[in-house]
């Protein structure tokens, strides 16, 4: 190892020996080459909105917005991926800022300056063809819609979305058993977004049977399967407590998607069933149809047909979405949305109106 003429003059007047300074370096290579495999990532998300209602629509919780210009997000991704190995490790850590953290605890504001949306330690276990571990806080695992925009067909999200779970604090295990066939399980502390927050009965010392379960199953068609190919089928399970001392919610979900013989369009479908939402006794169940279309290498067109059955309110909603999407700059996906949402029976309690309510959006998101 070679020394600086400065170290060299501080080992000589015996203010530190060489041996501290080999072992300084050697620590410092080992935070260097942990570093190294770190990646770093995100997005800003932001939005000019026109609505012709002065409500905002309350079926899209967080997202619902009136006219105006708004920062929706920044996301900051700190990763050090899983590699080849059979023991591999490594971390994720997702960091919110802005008014849409006020989804994943936020620390602030009222509209969410910080949130943390997962922070989890990944390993693999040789069992198998390999077993995926995350433990700490994670997505849930049910879903046709992620909580990115940029990841979505659309921009708004679907009535769907808004009442799954989207966040858990717990331990969840991926096994591929095949190229078709892969599933998902695991338990957390609860069914909801409140980190670190344990049932009642944890709490007090018992054997914890109110925790949740999350379980999922995907399967993919193969080559050999022809206009099938590459097409995908979902079904999951999220049963636990919604809070502390909350009440046992259950979703269930089904998705699928699928290629057509036309170059470009895809097709999918998202069926989702909330039971005994928040303790209410009721459930709400919705179904959203989607078609994405690549048109270019630029531009997409995406649409999305949504209804809901609110059971708890004696209310049905339908919403009609499109979405153009255009990569006019590097790294910037620009959106212009059109959305119509009805209320077509019932009072719309749940809505927060009671006549249609039709919006439309410009949405920028920078990636990097």
């Amino acid at each position: 190892m070679k020394f600086n003429k400065w170290t060299v003059a501080l080992a000589a007047s015996g203010l530190i020996s060489f041996g501290s300074v080999v072992q300084a370096d050697e620590a410092s290579n080992g935070v260097m080459t942990s570093l190294s495999k770190t990646t770093l990532s995100g997005y800003v998300d932001t939005a000019v909105t026109y609505s012709d209602s002065n409500v905002k629509n309350g079926l899209l919780g967080y997202q619902g917005r009136t006219s105006g210009m708004d920062l929706n997000v920044f996301k900051l991704v700190l990763e050090k991926p899983l590699d080849e190995g059979d023991w591999a490790a490594g971390y994720r850590v997702d960091l919110l800022a802005g008014p849409d953290a006020i989804l994943y605890n936020p620390v602030g504001a009222d509209d969410g300056i910080l949130g943390i949306k997962q922070a989890y330690v990944a390993t693999r276990a040789p069992i198998g063809n390999g077993l995926d571990l995350k433990l700490g806080v994670f997505d849930t695992i049910i879903g046709y819609e992620v909580f990115e925009n940029a990841g979505n067909p659309n921009m708004s999200r679907s009535y769907g979305w808004n009442n799954e779970p989207t966040q858990h604090t717990g331990l969840v295990g991926a096994y591929q058993i095949n190229d078709m066939i892969g599933f998902s399980a695991g338990i957390a502390n609860t069914s909801n977004a409140v980190i670190n927050q344990r049932p009642s009965d944890l709490m007090a010392g018992d054997d914890g049977e109110d925790l949740s379960y999350l379980a999922s199953v995907t399967i993919t068609a193969p080559d050999s399967t022809g206009l099938l190919a590459g097409s995908a089928l979902y079904l999951g399970v999220v049963d636990g407590l919604t809070g502390a001392g909350g009440d046992d919610q259950t979703n269930w979900y089904v998705g699928a998607t699928t290629p057509t013989p036309i170059e470009g369009l895809g097709l999918g479908i998202a069926y989702d069933d909330a039971q005994n939402v928040a303790g209410t006794s009721s459930d709400a169940t919705s179904l959203a149809l989607y078609a994405s279309y690549q048109a270019t290498d630029k531009m997409a067109l995406h649409g999305r047909i949504d209804w809901l059955d609110d059971e708890a309110n004696d209310d049905e909603y339908l919403a009609l979405t499109a979405t153009l999407d255009y990569a006019l700059w590097d790294n910037v996906l620009t959106r212009l949305e059109g959305r119509w949402d009805s209320l077509e029976e019932g009072t719309g309690v749940k809505g927060g109106f009671g006549d249609d309510i039709f919006s439309l959006t410009l949405n920028a998101i920078y990636q990097f």
